[in-house]
């Protein structure tokens, strides 16, 4: 491992596994403590790219580049520098075959739901992504077999809801699970327990999640193989008896804890097969949408203008300062 100066945000989830936060998402690299191979999970977000360097070359030093980056879905927040990456590393990206149409450009997903409510981190979601994108040249499909390329010691979970082809990852030794987005840590509708990464499991971001029948079977199915150490794509890692408890409750108050009140999914799910989208319940009329949006794009506004003010006069206080030490002289 090189030892320059940490990069920000970057933390230890277990021995071999490292992770980053990036805004509000997390990507994580894995190490094969044998062959001292390596994948990155996740690409974060548009701007991620040079972060993601900067931690590789922290953790592995230069020039050491991974075998494989591995997806554990195709959101937005997840693959933002899928493309970069691949192309400049030129190595191959895998992901379940039922996330392949909306890695190909066959196939928009189920559109995001800010009905659900929560916070602005869902009342904003209207405004995220959810078209697909197309790295078909780097792409390949994860093995049926549930092993993960490189990294023999691990396995992968077909865990959908959250997205059709999601994934988590899961080394049997010392029971370490990557979940992505099947569970989070924190309260990710919140953009305040998100910014202060308030540690609490949660289920899948309810925006996102298209189907809650299967969100529910997927939690199911982490939990069974009970994990001491799970690591989300947002929030922080969370272990040993915390971790216990706090997914059981997860799984037995699934209902209240995880499905919102209301909602476009509630209770009908999206359809979709290895095609992609194929039925999408329709948008439930809500007479408060338009004062919503109103409301949180002259939010955004005011910020941005918040935001410009504070550096315009960050600027003109250095530039007298710069005066009055040029004057003193």
């Amino acid at each position: 491992m090189k030892k320059n100066q940490a990069a920000a945000n970057l933390f230890t989830v277990a021995p071999g596994v490292w992770g980053r936060k990036d805004v509000f998402v997390n990507f994580f690299m894995i190490q094969d403590q044998a062959s001292e191979d390596w994948v990155l999970v996740d690409t974060g977000l548009k701007w991620s790219e040079p972060k993601i360097k900067e931690m590789a070359a922290y953790l592995f030093g230069e020039p050491n580049l991974p075998k494989a980056i591995i997806l554990t879905h195709g959101h937005f927040d997840h693959v933002g520098s899928v493309a970069k990456l691949a192309e400049e590393w030129d190595v191959s990206v895998y992901a379940h075959h039922l996330e392949i149409p909306y890695l190909t450009g066959q196939s928009n997903y189920p559109p995001p739901d800010p009905s659900v409510g929560g916070g602005l981190m869902a009342t904003m979601s209207f405004l995220y992504p959810s078209g697909p994108i197309n790295i078909w040249k780097y792409l390949k499909v994860l093995p049926h077999n549930g092993t993960v390329p490189y990294m023999p010691e691990w396995k992968y979970i077909h865990t959908p809801g959250h997205a059709p082809g999601h994934v988590s990852l899961f080394r049997k030794s010392d029971r370490v699970l990557l979940a992505g987005d099947a569970f989070v840590t924190t309260n990710q509708e919140s953009v305040f327990s998100v910014m202060l990464q308030t540690k609490v499991i949660s289920g899948p971001p309810k925006y996102f999640t298209y189907d809650w029948n299967a969100a529910k079977q997927s939690v199911d199915e982490v939990v069974a193989l009970q994990p001491k150490t799970a690591a989300a794509g947002h929030g922080l890692p969370m272990r040993g008896k915390e971790l216990e408890v706090a997914l059981r409750e997860l799984q037995s108050d699934f209902s209240d804890k995880a499905i919102p009140a209301r909602g476009r999914y509630v209770p009908y799910p999206a359809i979709t097969n290895a095609n992609g989208v194929m039925f999408v319940p329709p948008k439930k009329y809500d007479k408060n949408e338009l004062a919503i949006k109103a409301f949180t794009f002259t939010t955004m506004v005011v910020l941005a203008l918040m935001w410009k003010t504070f550096k315009r006069n960050k600027k003109i206080r250095h530039f007298e300062d710069l005066l009055e030490v040029e004057y003193n002289y």
